[in-house]
């Protein structure tokens, strides 16, 4: 429990400054908090991940004061963390953690759009941004996916020596 928060509290305070950082698109960002949800996903479980998900999106949305957020921050998140989970179980040995997070943040984004085109009441939207941050997503997945990897990797040894 204390290491989920130290978790949680750890995609909180990169979520925070990650907000000072230029979006190149609108609804666009790095997602680098995403890089402790993919640390959780391989270390505990679905679940656990589901949580720090959950806590992060609500805490991260009301600390920004946008409470609107939170529909696109859960609305991709959720499926973006069903489909990470389908393949870190299903293609986990034969699937890099840099794959899996790409594909993460490709249905990331397919999520928002999917939220925002219910708000909104159009699909048009898909047709102006899927393009763009899926393209972007193949980028900023690639990174937290690395950046995912060489942690896991580094606690392993850590963990192992204790």
């Amino acid at each position: 429990m204390v290491i989920l928060a130290i978790i949680i509290s750890s995609a909180l305070v990169i979520h925070y400054f990650e907000g000072f950082i230029p979006s190149p698109a609108p609804g666009a960002k790095l997602g680098l908090a995403n890089i402790m949800l993919l640390i959780t996903l391989v270390l505990y479980s679905p679940f656990e991940a589901a949580m720090v998900l959950v806590v992060r999106s609500v805490l991260g949305t009301l600390l920004a004061g946008n409470p609107w957020a939170l529909i696109y921050s859960l609305s991709g998140g959720i499926l973006s963390l069903i489909v990470m989970s389908m393949m870190q179980f299903k293609f986990g040995k034969h699937l890099s953690l840099a794959g899996i997070s790409t594909l993460g943040a490709a249905f990331h984004n397919i999520g928002q759009l999917i939220a925002a085109s219910v708000v909104f009441g159009t699909i048009g939207i898909f047709y102006t941004y899927l393009p763009v941050l899926m393209l972007f997503s193949l980028f900023t997945g690639t990174f937290t996916g690395i950046a995912a990897h060489f942690t896991v990797r580094n606690l392993k040894k850590i963990i192992g020596s204790l």
